[in-house]
């Protein structure tokens, strides 16, 4: 079979115009790039009539392994396939960033015969939202430093100075910086440091944003520091909300693009799910509500990361309620998670299996937890054999969920309709569990922080420091005790230990820090050695890209 990317490259492309067309989008209402991208109008957005909205569907997996386990392409194969069943369905995806593009994760547009197109432009600079969301948080970055530069009112200590930059790379190097070194005349020196765009506040509240003036709202209360006498100073007190705004007037705006079936897919955000809450926009997704029958949307990484944070903190925000989800599994990462290495995933390993389901019960007992319907999608290589395949079949129907083998890769849509035929039937029941979050608005935020790490993670506790404990009294105190918390921790593992594999328990969520992302209306909690802004890898990809004599993308995954 040929690659991602030579197919992809191959594909037969609708002009984006006729794709919005199957939507009911006119012409003017949207913003091209090119022949097969476009922006859609916030005009149309606002002028959308909601009738009766369509069923949104939740895509997330087991706990990521080294072999892969292709939630974005089953996410795009069931778009696919309940599209083929007659079934007018939209598909929202995050965008891509250049950070694991070039490090080790590669891009984020499926693969084989479930891809969205076209797959370069996505996964490099698109229509150009990450660096307007780069630009607009550096510029407030700039205008804090200039307002400490002209000792101007209100008078921001260095030393609490919260508000980081960011860069859509990963560079290890930029952790941790000095700023205003040379002199007077080049600001006060200040240690600071990057995070990577997708681990921005304003990426998160692009994301969580519900139009342009909510937008401005949760701008304007970004806390960029503290005074001496410790009063919160935010993005409004440093005059620098209008000119973010005039950065990001595109970029909150969806955006339109194609499977290689031609059927519409929106992406639009992109905040990580380790370090992020996870999920594309509320915008595009609400739109998609009012355009579709059924909206099948994705959460980052495993369902302990982007599931939980989509439910407990999209959902919230959004008043969003799910009507299904799907979970996404494989045998060979199941093996993995049974205690086999990547090399060794070519053995039949009945007893590695069995051990690994152990990952995927825990995360139908964790999804069960929110009132969801759950149905798991076998992702099937063609090194799997029947037998290994029956063994997750008989421990689903033990569990009572059901499930569906894809072959979605190599035969696209048509090969994700068992799949979608049983999305449709757990969507559409007329008795099924009532959707709940995992902890009330006026639960205090180290008790929420617990909830999660004992409920989901199944941790004995959380271990935290005493500054730690007292900063989250001091946000309560100041009224923010009624945010829900955003956990960044491992991908991995449901501890904060990436090797701890399965379903680990009795295991200690280590709290190392946390922050107040006001705007976004989220604290986060930093557990373990997770970083902000992650490193590349001793081989990373960009070390196999390069451009042909025709000009085209080479080693793009």
């Amino acid at each position: 079979m040929a690659s991602d990317i030579e197919i992809a490259r191959a594909a037969k492309k609708r002009p984006v115009v006729e794709v919005a067309a199957t939507l009911g989008i006119p012409p003017g209402e949207l913003i091209p790039y090119g022949h097969d991208k476009a922006k859609l109008s916030a005009r149309h957005i606002k002028d959308l009539r909601p009738l009766d909205l369509g069923k949104l569907i939740l895509v997330t997996a087991i706990n990521p392994t080294a072999a892969g386990e292709g939630k974005t392409t089953t996410s795009i194969g069931l778009a696919d396939a309940l599209n083929r069943i007659g079934e007018k369905t939209l598909l929202c995806l995050r965008e891509p960033s250049l950070g694991p593009c070039f490090g080790m994760k590669g891009g984020a547009t499926g693969g084989g015969l479930s891809q969205v197109v076209p797959k370069d432009e996505i996964n490099l600079h698109f229509t150009g939202d990450f660096h307007a969301i780069t630009s607009a948080h550096n510029l407030l970055a700039a205008m804090v430093d200039n307002h400490i530069h002209w000792n101007q009112e209100p008078q921001i200590d260095p030393v609490r100075l919260t508000w980081r930059r960011v860069i859509d790379m990963n560079d290890r190097s930029l952790r941790s910086v000095v700023s205003g070194l040379g002199g007077p005349g080049n600001g006060r020196p200040v240690e600071t440091g990057f995070d990577i765009t997708v681990a921005s506040e304003v990426m998160a509240i692009l994301c969580l944003a519900k139009d342009a003036a909510d937008l401005e709202a949760r701008l304007s209360r970004i806390i960029v520091g503290y005074t001496r006498e410790r009063a919160a100073v935010t993005a409004a007190d440093i005059k620098a909300v209008g000119a973010m705004m005039v950065l990001l007037k595109d970029a909150i705006q969806p955006n339109l693009v194609q499977t290689l079936e031609n059927n519409p897919v929106f992406i639009h955000g992109g905040p990580f799910a380790n370090i992020a809450h996870g999920c594309n926009s509320v915008i595009a997704t609400r739109a998609a509500m009012h355009m579709a029958d059924y909206v099948v949307t994705e959460a980052g990484f495993g369902a302990d990361l982007g599931a939980e944070k989509f439910l407990n903190i999209k959902c919230r925000q959004a008043n969003l309620v799910p009507d299904a989800a799907v979970l996404v599994a494989t045998v060979r990462a199941l093996k993995m998670h049974g205690g086999l290495t990547k090399d060794e995933l070519a053995a039949v390993s009945y007893s590695a299996l069995e051990s690994g389901l152990s990952n995927l019960g825990r995360h139908i007992e964790n999804l069960k937890l929110f009132g969801l319907p759950v149905v798991v999608a076998v992702n099937r290589f063609t090194t799997d054999t029947s037998a290994e395949i029956g063994a997750i079949e008989a421990f689903c129907s033990a569990v009572g969920v059901p499930v569906a083998v894809c072959t979605h890769w190599a035969e696209g849509g048509r090969g994700a309709e068992a799949l979608a035929h049983v999305v449709k039937a757990l969507a559409n029941q007329k008795s099924k569990p009532q959707f709940k979050l995992l902890y009330p608005d006026d639960m205090p935020l180290l008790e929420k922080i617990e909830t999660v790490a004992t409920r989901i993670y199944r941790a004995t506790r959380v271990e935290s420091t005493r500054a730690v404990r007292n900063q989250l009294k001091a946000w309560e105190a100041a009224g923010f005790g009624n945010l829900p918390v955003c956990m960044a921790k491992t991908q991995y593992s449901f501890s904060t230990d990436p090797s701890l594999l399965g379903a680990p328990v009795d295991h200690v969520v280590r709290l190392r820090e946390v922050r107040l992302s006001a705007g976004a209306g989220f604290v986060a909690a930093i557990c373990g050695d997770i970083m902000t802004m992650p490193g590349l890898p001793r081989r990373p990809a960009a070390e196999i890209m390069s451009l042909n004599a025709l000009g085209q993308v080479e080693g793009l995954s």
